[in-house]
């Protein structure tokens, strides 16, 4: 975390008051100021301390737009390339600016919070906060970022008065988007830390959740598993923080002031519900707990293939396009390194879409219900299903 410092215990200010920028400020208060080349140093130096002295097998760089001089992520890159030849170190943004440049050169990867925005929609149907710019359109977003990357690559933003944001990112190779179906940030910043798959369980949409799992861990983009994903868990992930006095007091009622906007919070007594993120209770029971055996194996299954079938040909992919086929359906394509071609159908909806046209020759790779398979064949996408197609040959007119 290079873009702030925490606000409890951080004596930085008081004896070093040039690392900071007089005129610029971040989320979290002051800005750091990169300008200064002792800052730039310091930062630099850090991340070398890691990967050096540790062997850490990478960094992820968190919210990397909030850094005032992106000129020293560069700088920071090469140094580390640089320091590390002969090594496989990892280097991954989070960038809300969906900045292409950078993946064009040092950096291997960036979190793809469009991708997972998008896909939440459609197996939640929220459109408050961050999923608000996916109403009405997640299902086109969804395919975008499975095909070229970002679900915006320079188009207008909602809530950004109209200013842009992303560049063009389909040159990229998929191995350039980190695929997530959530993380700590998109669990624990709700007011009760549900995780996705706790959430489409109450919903009845654990099909749903099924078939994204294996669009997940099937694509070649790189799969991010939260912690307890890989045992099923349905355990809250909370927000719990361990402030003290004035600062616990102020971050307590600010949590639940952040939630009066949202309709299921509205009523002052729902509000007073949300756990306080510094009650030990908070955290203890945040830990991940196993869940329903079978979804562990599930998992474990697709991890398997992913791993025997899927990452020896994964490098050279190229993406060869994806498309809306309904409401919640889509199909992406891939031609993998050695030449063979992946296909992804998904219907995330809970009714079947109707299809019209030959489905792909291959074998199939995964079902993610009994019969999906089958009902393709019979060109329909069955409802909450995904399947998985390994094929040779050329790429076929048809969607």
């Amino acid at each position: 975390v290079y873009n702030h410092f925490g606000p409890d215990g951080n004596y930085l200010p008081a004896y070093a008051p040039a690392f900071f920028a007089a005129d610029a400020h971040s989320p979290w208060g002051a800005a750091i100021d990169f300008a200064q080349p002792a800052v730039r140093g310091f930062f630099t130096a850090n991340a070398l301390y890691w990967l050096l002295e540790y062997r850490f097998d990478g960094l992820r760089l968190d919210a990397v737009h909030a850094i005032s001089d992106p000129g020293w992520l560069d700088e920071m890159a090469a140094a580390v390339r640089a320091a590390t030849a002969g090594r496989h170190v990892h280097l991954i943004l989070e960038n809300e600016h969906n900045a292409a440049a950078p993946l064009a050169g040092d950096f291997d990867a960036q979190w793809n919070d469009d991708a997972h925005n998008a896909l939440h929609v459609l197996l939640t149907g929220e459109r408050e906060g961050y999923y608000a710019p996916c109403a009405g359109r997640a299902t086109e977003l969804f395919a975008r970022c499975l095909g070229e990357g970002f679900g915006w690559q320079g188009e207008p933003f909602p809530g950004r008065d109209g200013h842009a944001r992303g560049t063009p990112s389909a040159h990229l190779p998929p191995s350039a988007f980190v695929f997530f179906l959530q993380n700590h940030d998109q669990i624990g910043n709700r007011a009760l830390g549900e995780r996705l798959l706790a959430l489409c369980a109450q919903a009845g949409r654990l099909e749903a959740w099924r078939a994204a799992l294996a669009v997940q861990l099937l694509c070649p983009q790189v799969p991010l598993l939260f912690m307890g994903d890989e045992l099923g868990s349905t355990t809250p992930f909370l927000f719990f923080t361990d402030f003290h006095d004035e600062l616990a007091e102020a971050v307590r009622e600010g949590r639940r002031r952040e939630f009066a906007q949202f309709a299921a919070f509205a009523d002052p007594e729902r509000r007073a519900a949300i756990p306080d993120p510094n009650a030990g209770t908070t955290f203890e029971s945040s830990r991940p707990q196993p869940g329903d055996p079978e979804d562990a194996a599930r998992v474990a299954t697709l991890l398997r293939l992913r791993n025997t079938l899927l990452a020896p040909r994964l490098a050279g992919t190229r993406a060869l396009g994806s498309a809306a086929l309904g409401p919640a359906a889509l199909r992406a394509r891939w031609r993998l390194g050695d030449g063979t071609m992946l296909t992804i159908y998904t219907n995330l909806a809970d009714m079947p879409v109707e299809l019209d046209f030959v489905p792909p020759a291959g074998s199939l790779l995964y079902e993610s219900r009994d019969g999906a398979a089958a009902a393709l064949a019979r060109d329909d996408l069955a409802a909450a299903a995904t399947t998985v197609w390994l094929s040779a040959g050329t790429v076929p007119d048809s969607p």
